[in-house]
């Protein structure tokens, strides 16, 4: 797709037009694509922008939604839900990753890909819907991408701590083992099988052996019964 169509596209799925549509372009623009065109503004003093009103706005949510809650207990939610991990994650809905703008050599080391660039848009695109459109049209944004299904979110993403608490506590066993390493350097894809006491509990898949496990042992608390689906 050419770029216009691109910035069209994306504005459609986020259900919002921007008004000055140079923000969108800027949120979008890694310092890569900007090194290679001069004229360019890249997005990281959006991502400051889009940090705060994250935190802001995820604060606000979780403390209206857990009156009962203590501060620790909050802290640890927000910092499951604002890390880069779940942020790529909540990136896929809008395949956020395809509209990106990149440098020639960031795009063949991989850079489309990389969890901290695409959180890293993440919020950025947070900052400049904030600076377009408002602290609402961002936080519903944020409610929309990042706070629907929360706690589902932060299962997985605290999924391995969680798995190996369980096991400890069964005096089981438990292992990882990689299945598979396909594809270039730069793109890589393994695939990872969890065992507790050497029955494979859940298959995952990811861009790093971390990620692959994160998303076996995820399986394996559904299929323990921990995680329903929804």
């Amino acid at each position: 797709m050419n770029l216009s169509d691109g910035y069209k596209q994306l504005q459609e799925k986020i259900g919002y037009t921007f008004r000055d549509e140079k923000l969108l372009i800027r949120a979008l623009t890694h310092s890569s694509y900007r090194n290679e065109k001069r004229s360019a503004k890249d997005y990281e003093r959006l991502e400051f922008l889009g940090d705060a009103v994250l935190e802001l706005t995820v604060s606000d949510f979780l403390y209206k939604d857990n009156p009962k809650m203590k501060e620790g207990e909050m802290t640890k939610m927000r910092a499951s839900l604002v890390c880069e991990p779940t942020l790529a994650y909540c990136a896929k809905a809008l395949s956020l990753k395809d509209y990106i703008l990149l440098g020639k050599g960031e795009e063949k080391t991989g850079g489309r890909s990389r969890e901290s660039i695409i959180s890293d848009v993440f919020e950025a695109t947070i900052g400049a819907l904030y600076l377009d459109g408002g602290l609402e049209q961002a936080a519903g944004f944020i409610k929309e991408y990042v706070l629907t299904d929360y706690r589902n979110k932060i299962e997985f993403r605290d999924s391995k701590t969680t798995l190996q608490e369980y096991v400890q506590e069964k005096g089981s066993v438990m292992d990882y083992d990689l299945i598979s390493e396909t594809g270039p350097d730069h793109d890589k894809k393994y695939t990872v099988n969890v065992l507790i006491d050497g029955v494979v509990m859940g298959e995952g898949i990811g861009s790093s052996k971390k990620r692959a496990e994160q998303k076996a042992a995820y399986e394996a608390m559904k299929k323990l019964g921990f995680i329903k689906d929804k």
